[in-house]
C-alpha cells in the first residue's frame, strides 16, 4: 500500500493548537482489529493497511434482510457467535461447528441496494448458499452483500470532506479507543469489561483517561488521522462479545451515563477518525497528537 497522501486537513485555528509532546510520551498502538462483515466477529492484526475507507477489508461485507436493510447485533444478538475471516478473494464464515467459504461476488453477480441508516449503498449479492447458511444461523431470511466499489459511500458531510469515504461501518472509517479510558470505566463497574465489547479498530495505551476527547489530529506511525467526533454507543456494548447474551444492569451504558460521557447523539466511548492518507500502521507504533482543542464531549448541564 502506497504511503502517498491524498489530503491533509487541519482544524480551525481558533479550536486547535499544536499539541505539547510531554504529556503524550509513551503512547503506542497496543492492538488492531478489523471486522470483515459488519456485526460479526472479526480478527486481531499485527499490522493493518489503511485505505481511505479505513482498515483494508474492514466492514466491506454486510448482512441484510429481505428488504435490503442492514442487520446488526442490535436486532440479532446471536450474530456475535459467527466469525468472519478473509480467505483469498472471499470469506470463511464459522458458527457452531459449521464452516462456509464464500467467494467475493464478481461483476456478473446481482446488483442490489443495501440500506445502512439513511444511506442507500450499491452492493453485490453473495451466493444463495451464503444466504441459506446465514438464514439458518440467525433464524430468519438473510442475505450477504459485498461493497464492490469503495468509492460509493460518503462520510457525513457535517464531519468529513467531500472526498472522504466509509465502508459499511456505522459512519466513519476508523474507531480508536484508549486503554486508559477503559481502566477508568472499569474502576466504576461491578465487573470489569474487555475492550472487545467496543469493537475498536485501533487501541492505544499510555494515554490518560478521556484525553482523546481533546485530540483533533493524530500521527500514528507514519500516518495522520483527523479526529472528527466521539463514538455514540448502543446496546451492542451491553452484550457478551462472544455469545451476544445481554449483561446485567445495562452496563456499561449506565455507568458511562453517570460519568457524564454524554454528547449530542448519545453515550460516548472512543473517537471516530478519518485517515489523511493511505499507508500502514502496526502494533507498537508511536501515537502523537499533532493538534488538540477543547473536549469534543459536550457534558450535560447539571
Amino acid at each position: 500500500m502506497s504511503g502517498k497522501a491524498f489530503r491533509k486537513r487541519s482544524c480551525p485555528a481558533d479550536t486547535c493548537i499544536p499539541a505539547a509532546r510531554g504529556p503524550y510520551e509513551g503512547m503506542r498502538v497496543t492492538s488492531l482489529h478489523r471486522y470483515p462483515v459488519k456485526s460479526l466477529q472479526g480478527e486481531s492484526l499485527e499490522a493493518a493497511a489503511i485505505e481511505r475507507t479505513g482498515l483494508a477489508g474492514d466492514r466491506r461485507w454486510l448482512v441484510v434482510d429481505a428488504a435490503g436493510r442492514f442487520v446488526t447485533r442490535r436486532e440479532r444478538p446471536q450474530m456475535a457467535g459467527i466469525t468472519a475471516l478473509p480467505a483469498g478473494d472471499g470469506l470463511v464464515l464459522r458458527h457452531a461447528g459449521r464452516e462456509l467459504h464464500v467467494a467475493c461476488p464478481g461483476p456478473d453477480a446481482a446488483a442490489v441496494e443495501a440500506t445502512v441508516w439513511r444511506d442507500h449503498v450499491p452492493a453485490r449479492l453473495a451466493s444463495q448458499e451464503a444466504a441459506d447458511w446465514l438464514s439458518e444461523a440467525l433464524g430468519a431470511k438473510m442475505h450477504l452483500v459485498h461493497m464492490a466499489d469503495p468509492d460509493v459511500r460518503r462520510v457525513d458531510a457535517a464531519y468529513g470532506a467531500p472526498d472522504d469515504r466509509v465502508s459499511f461501518a456505522d459512519g466513519f472509517p476508523v474507531l480508536l479507543t484508549s486503554q486508559g479510558s477503559l481502566a477508568a470505566l472499569n474502576a466504576l463497574l461491578p465487573e470489569p469489561m474487555v475492550m472487545r465489547r467496543f469493537r475498536p479498530n485501533i487501541v492505544v495505551e499510555g494515554a490518560d483517561a478521556w484525553v482523546e476527547d481533546e485530540w483533533r489530529r493524530l500521527r500514528i506511525g507514519m500516518m495522520t488521522f483527523r479526529v472528527v467526533k466521539p463514538c455514540s454507543r448502543c446496546v451492542i456494548v451491553t452484550q457478551d462479545p462472544d455469545s451476544g447474551d445481554a449483561g446485567q444492569g445495562n452496563e456499561p451504558l449506565a455507568t458511562l451515563r453517570r460519568m457524564g460521557r454524554m454528547a449530542k447523539g448519545g453515550i460516548m466511548f472512543g473517537q471516530n477518525l478519518i485517515p489523511d492518507e493511505v499507508g500502514e500502521i502496526r502494533i507498537g507504533d508511536v501515537v502523537e497528537p499533532l493538534e488538540t482543542g477543547p473536549s469534543n464531549l459536550v457534558r450535560p448541564v447539571a
